[in-house]
């Protein structure tokens, strides 16, 4: 470090010395990639370990099985347990530098707190990019598939495109029920349809049919039956128009999960339920969370940095490394709180995303500038 610092370095400048910031960042990425590898390798065999009964138990069950069970889950831990790392590998790198007496150094030759910081930011944001393009390409697609197999408990799933079944929709007062959907738009049509036909808090009928059909002013049933409740009466039919307000998006924009879909394909998705009347606060939140979740690996090196600076003879190294480790931990904490308030439709999509981050930047600013700056 001696040479880093040999000649005036100028304070004005982000990265006063190009060799300082490869040393740093070159640091803090390998040692998040350590972590990262470290914890993925021994919670995947402890997680193997524990449903290798349930997925042999299957008829038809082996070795096979078993590694499509790692190559589906390793991804969810990566995406996991990637910010955990960053944290980690911020606490590690600095408590190493401060240690070596290396942040007194470079506080003599004129940086400033932020200046130390900046090469980990940088490469934080690095690690962002990554991450993003990860979840988005990767995990989207792995857990698509392992959530299925897991429902199942580890016995073979078709994968037929849209399965369906049970698909509910509200047309007014009236309830219909799909329980198989073929095609879209115009040309949709509906099989296995029940439609629960009500005035207010009172039901009228109850009309079964084999298939439905958009028809203009509404649905045309066909092969179904009739079953008036005042009457107790049934009466059979081969087609029937009713006047229904629901139209086919309703039926085509159902069981989104976000966790199974890219960002560049939830948006559109989003924008089609918003056409359909449906709630989309919650696919909104996920939606900016996708962005905002990454990106914590940005903000750790701030959060982290209490354990950077301060003389390590002090004897509070290890305070501070803790206090870091704590404002770290916290930030997971409010970031899970805001999304399940999220999902219970008490807060609004951008804050239960945004909020946690900016709230955490804003302390370690704050932070950083009282005892540093």
């Amino acid at each position: 470090m001696a040479s880093l610092t040999a000649s005036q370095l100028p304070p004005s400048r982000l990265f006063p010395s190009p060799t300082l910031a490869r040393y740093t960042a070159r640091m803090f990425l390998i040692r998040t990639l350590a972590f990262l590898a470290g914890l993925v390798v021994i919670l995947q065999t402890l997680d193997l370990l524990g449903e290798s009964s349930r997925i042999l138990a299957v008829e038809g069950n082996g070795e096979a099985e078993l590694w499509r069970y790692v190559r589906l889950r390793v991804p969810q831990l990566i995406a996991l347990f990637l910010p955990f790392s960053v944290l980690l590998a911020t606490l590690l790198t600095f408590i190493t530098l401060n240690q070596n007496s290396e942040v007194v150094i470079l506080k003599a030759s004129g940086l400033s707190a932020h200046q130390i910081l900046a090469p980990l930011v940088l490469a934080g944001l690095l690690v962002t990019g990554l991450s993003f393009a990860f979840n988005e390409l990767v995990l989207t697609h792995a857990q698509a598939r392992f959530d299925p197999w897991k429902a199942a408990e580890y016995r073979p799933v078709a994968h037929n495109g849209r399965a369906a079944g049970d698909i509910w929709v509200r047309s007014g007062s009236d309830l219909l029920r799909a329980g198989r959907v073929e095609g879209s738009g115009a040309s949709i049509r509906i099989r296995d349809v029940t439609v629960f036909d009500r005035e207010v808090d009172r039901l009228v009928a109850r009309i079964e049919a084999e298939a439905a059909d958009p028809v203009p002013g509404g649905w045309r049933l066909r092969d179904g039956r009739r079953f008036d409740v005042a009457t107790a009466t049934e009466t059979p039919f081969a087609t029937l128009d009713l006047p229904l307000a629901a139209t086919p998006d309703q039926f085509t924009t159902v069981n989104i999960n976000p966790k199974h879909t890219p960002f560049w394909h939830l948006l559109p998705a989003i924008r089609a339920l918003d056409a359909a009347g449906k709630p989309t606060d919650r696919l909104r939140a996920e939606l900016h969370h996708k962005v905002s979740g990454p990106l914590s690996a940005a903000l750790m090196p701030l959060l982290g940095a209490v354990a950077a600076f301060g003389l390590a003879r002090s004897g509070k190294l290890f305070l501070r490394a803790v206090i870091g480790l704590a404002l770290g931990f916290l930030y997971f904490v409010a970031d899970n709180f805001a999304m399940a308030m999220a999902d219970f439709g008490n807060l609004p999509p951008v804050a239960a995303a945004w909020a946690p981050f900016l709230l955490f930047l804003l302390i370690g600013e704050s932070v950083l500038f009282r005892t540093e700056e």
